[in-house]
């Protein structure tokens, strides 16, 4: 379907994903005229991620949401896992309560679209957006291949390839510190055989995150959702690091996950029905542009830098769909007051500086920089699963605790190195 060319909006919003989703369907409700253009033949073909989001922010926004959207299961079980040749030391937590679901995205995407689309918004999808139209330096609609769409205002949320913000020298072009490459598969079990051998119930979900020899021990990690009838399993690396020390193809990285223990045994039967890979933000508030709006345009979700990677977990999806939200609130305060110049729209970064999104990337902006550092994902492995082999692996004397974590930290790493990094992780910045 081609963009209409000769109708005017108030907002042009490109990218179908969470943020522009929210975006949409925040501003038609309020009465704005928007169209939102978006570059699959359907909302969400083009979005991939791991498969977890947290679920409080969209209530917020989308009425129904726990209702309507397509979740997958509730998650009720979180595991983390150190994993060396030698074996695997895991840490799990339990919870009758959740606030937390997995989900596909492409279907969670849909779903937001079309609210925005019932909302009042127009969805134009397999439409290629090449350009911010320019007048006198102020975003005045969009290109696409000989057409020119005219709005008051764009929203830009074309993901983490900032491919049009790059166009207009609004950020500059991504470098590989700032990234890392996801590939995921997701595998058909049926929902008998994964709650069977993951130990769930029907409406309990797992989430599983591992770091050490699952990536080679490059900085990254794996991570394996439970869905309803499907298991999707993943590993993520910085690309920085993989561009230097992965001698071979990342496919098969993920190929050795898949068939060593104790994933083998887990997924024995399944069929794989999808397979991907994405690019993710992950330098935190280094990837950020400088500003976040400018004359007629804000910039949201990945195209902002706005994910969070503790190690444990991974935020993303939820910090985009409010920030979408938060910029359709900052395009209605500029209406108001008359423009939509920069300043006006400053008002956005206003917006996200109070809200949870701006305090949450701040507060964890040295725990994502210490998760780029190599020796995290090598070291502490070997020490964990050292330490505890000696634990349980004796002939006759057994060994004390702090026996075996020095035995096996001697000659691996700095004590004082390890308690800068424990400190970094228990207390931020």
């Amino acid at each position: 379907m081609d963009p209409p060319s000769a109708t005017k909006f108030d907002v042009a919003i490109v990218g179908a994903g969470p943020a522009g989703a929210s975006a949409a369907y925040t501003l038609a409700r309020k009465g704005f005229k928007v169209v939102v253009l978006e570059r699959g033949r359907t909302p969400g073909s083009k979005n991939l991620f791991g498969g977890r989001v947290y679920s409080h922010p969209l209530e917020l926004i989308f009425e129904g949401f726990k209702n309507e959207a397509p979740i997958e299961r509730w998650t009720k079980r979180e595991v983390l896992s150190f994993v060396t040749e030698e074996g695997i030391v895991s840490v799990e937590y339990a919870s009758g309560s959740s606030t937390s679901f997995t989900a596909y995205l492409s279907k969670l995407s849909a779903w937001m679209a079309s609210k925005a689309e019932s909302a009042g918004a127009i969805l134009v999808t397999d439409v290629r957006v090449d350009d911010i139209l320019m007048e006198n330096g102020k975003a005045v609609g969009i290109v696409s291949g000989g057409d020119r769409l005219y709005a008051d205002v764009v929203v830009i949320a074309e993901g983490v390839n900032r491919l049009l913000c790059e166009r207009r020298n609004i950020t500059p072009q991504l470098s590989p510190e700032e990234v890392a490459l996801g590939v995921k598969h997701v595998i058909r079990l049926g929902t008998d055989k994964i709650n069977d051998r993951f130990g769930l119930d029907s409406n309990e979900g797992l989430a599983w995150f591992l770091i050490g020899k699952v990536t080679d021990y490059l900085p990254g990690g794996a991570f394996l959702y439970t869905n309803s009838t499907t298991v999707s399993l993943g590993i993520v690396v910085f690309l920085s690091h993989a561009m230097k020390k992965v001698k071979r193809h990342i496919y098969e990285v993920l190929e050795d996950l898949r068939t060593s223990p104790p994933f083998t045994r887990l997924l024995e039967g399944g069929s794989l029905v999808e397979y991907g890979s994405h690019l993710t933000p992950e330098a935190g508030l280094k990837m950020m542009p400088k500003k976040l709006y400018g004359d007629g345009f804000l910039i949201v979700g990945d195209a902002a830098g706005l994910l969070i990677n503790l190690g444990y977990t991974v935020r993303g999806v939820d910090l985009a769909a409010f920030s979408g939200y938060l910029a359709a609130e900052a395009i209605e305060e500029a209406h108001s007051l008359g423009s939509y110049t920069s300043h006006n729209l400053s008002c956005y970064e206003r917006k996200l500086n109070d809200s949870f999104v701006m305090k949450e990337m701040k507060r964890h902006d040295s725990v994502q920089k210490l998760m780029s550092k190599s020796h995290i994902f090598e070291l502490y492995p070997q020490v964990l699963v050292g330490t505890t082999k000696r634990l349980f692996e004796f002939e006759e004397a057994s060994p004390k605790l702090l026996e075996a974590a020095k035995e096996s930290l001697k000659g691996k790493g700095s004590k004082f190195k390890m308690l800068l990094d424990a400190i970094t992780l228990m207390r931020g910045p």
